[in-house]
This record gives structure tokens, C-alpha cells and sequence, in this order.
């Protein structure tokens, strides 16, 4: 097997890919208890973290802040392990986490 192409994707994004494959039940069930947003929601987040315009932020992580939804800055900084922000910054994503 060859992998052509590695993008991140989020297990929201992962639940609606699997939901027909019946084999698949151990995932879904994993997938049930961990993702906590909707697709769409997700969607939603991830555009507004892109809208901060943080060049610290790759798609990777932004990807983890939408599977994850840190409420506190500690939570935020085991997801950006090698980036360090500015309160102002931290402030600025935890504020778009609270609001999912």
C-alpha cells in the first residue's frame, strides 16, 4: 500500500466517512464517545481559529484544537506542544473553544 496524500482530517470528519461501513464498529463506537462536535460545528470552529491568522497555528494544530476543545489554558498547551503563545494569544482561542 502507497500513501499518496496525508491530511489531516477531525473525528468528526472521521465519523461521517465510516458511517456505512458496518465492519467498522469498533471505530464508530470509539468515535461515538470521543468526537464531540457535529461536522458542520467543527467546520465552523476551524474557520474561526483560522480567522485569528495565528502563523504559529498549522493545520495540524488547529485540527486538534477542534477534536480536543481545550478550556483551559494547560489543556491548550498539551495540544501546541511545540509552540509557545502569548496570553493574548492563549485568550484569544480559548475564547472560540468556549463558545462550542
Amino acid at each position: 500500500m502507497t500513501i499518496l496524500d496525508k491530511t489531516p482530517v477531525t473525528l468528526a470528519e472521521v465519523k461521517e466517512r465510516v458511517k456505512d461501513f458496518e465492519e467498522k464498529q469498533v471505530l464508530k463506537d470509539y468515535l461515538k464517545k470521543f468526537t464531540k462536535l457535529s461536522k458542520p460545528k467543527t467546520e465552523e470552529l476551524i474557520k474561526e481559529v483560522q480567522a485569528l491568522n495565528n502563523i504559529k497555528f498549522r493545520e495540524e494544530n488547529i485540527i486538534k484544537i477542534a477534536d480536543f476543545l481545550p478550556k483551559t489554558r494547560e489543556e491548550l498547551n498539551k495540544i501546541l506542544t511545540e509552540v509557545s503563545l502569548s496570553e493574548e494569544e492563549t485568550n484569544a482561542v480559548l475564547a472560540v473553544t468556549g463558545k462550542y
